[in-house]
């Protein structure tokens, strides 16, 4: 009487209703399916430009676009390579290098006085560097190029390296002080009471914790110093001091583009940024869903 009418089900009514066919309905995989057609979505731009520089330019309209060549070649990437694609690499690496290494530093000091130190000048600093995030890349390009060749610095490498390092420091600053601002006050607190100082505690526990959050800095700030176009465009001129993005121009002729060396050079020129994103991917995502859960 109490499995029936106190409400607790009968265990031969279920093995009943599964013997007569009755299965649980099951949840249509909305999930796995809508990773696939991201994954398709995102996935074919490369697949298309690996199938077309391996095609030649003569025979790129021919065929189908979504199939590879019947005859692959790989004459594209040996041009590209002749073109001085090694050079201008060369150079995108220097600027690159130059660029990350003073903004993660100067970043990185910034964040940590900002993070620990309160006070109205700090506060005016910090201020400071979110007005910074609000003034366009190309609105400021004038003043910087006036300002580049004040310094004597046109038609070098280094004229890129001032400006990439003032327009990445603002964001960089943000994501480095919400970070440090999650580190527990009790670990500072230890520090504290052991005798260390400020030196110390950026050394042996600022930085060590903060490493998932230096990987994600690190890569978008090289990310968008080596794509950089505008700051190459307007700031050099010379052949010899030209980076990758403006080195793609010269794969466009006067009446064409060679359609298959440009995707070429492009293939060629992402895999720094390829290699660096599947070294530190682990600590890449730890910093994008640091603060989450805290």
């Amino acid at each position: 009487m109490a499995g029936t009418h106190g409400g607790t089900a009968d265990p031969s009514d279920a093995r009943a209703r599964r013997a007569a066919g009755h299965r649980p309905r099951r949840s249509f995989p909305l999930v796995p399916l809508m990773g696939l057609v991201w994954f398709a979505a995102a996935f074919y731009p490369v697949y298309y430009m690996f199938i077309s520089s391996l095609r030649e330019q003569g025979d790129y309209l021919e065929g189908s676009p979504w199939l590879p060549p019947l005859d692959p070649v790989v004459g594209n990437y040996t041009e590209v390579l002749r073109s001085g694609l090694a050079l201008y690499f060369l150079n995108s690496l220097f600027v690159v290098t130059l660029s990350v290494g003073l903004i993660v530093f100067v970043s990185f000091l910034a964040a940590y006085v900002i993070a620990r130190i309160s006070s109205r000048a700090v506060r005016a600093v910090f201020t400071t560097f979110l007005m910074g995030l609000a003034i366009p890349l190309q609105a400021a390009i004038i003043p910087v190029y006036l300002l580049i060749v004040e310094l004597g610095l046109y038609d070098t490498l280094y004229a890129l390296i001032p400006p990439q390092v003032a327009f990445g420091i603002p964001l960089t600053v943000l994501i480095l002080v919400n970070f440090i601002r999650d580190i527990p006050n009790d670990l500072f607190d230890a520090m504290r009471i052991d005798g260390g100082g400020h030196r110390r505690a950026l050394r042996t526990l600022v930085l060590p914790l903060s490493r998932p959050a230096l990987v994600t800095v690190v890569i978008y700030n090289a990310l968008q110093a080596w794509n950089n176009f505008l700051f190459p465009l307007v700031l050099t001129q010379s052949a010899n001091v030209r980076t990758i993005p403006l080195a793609l121009q010269q794969f466009q002729g006067q009446y064409g583009v060679d359609v298959p060396g440009l995707m070429a050079a492009v293939l060629l020129s992402t895999l720094p940024i390829v290699v660096l994103y599947i070294v530190a991917r682990r600590q890449l995502l730890g910093g994008l869903t640091a603060g989450f859960g805290r």
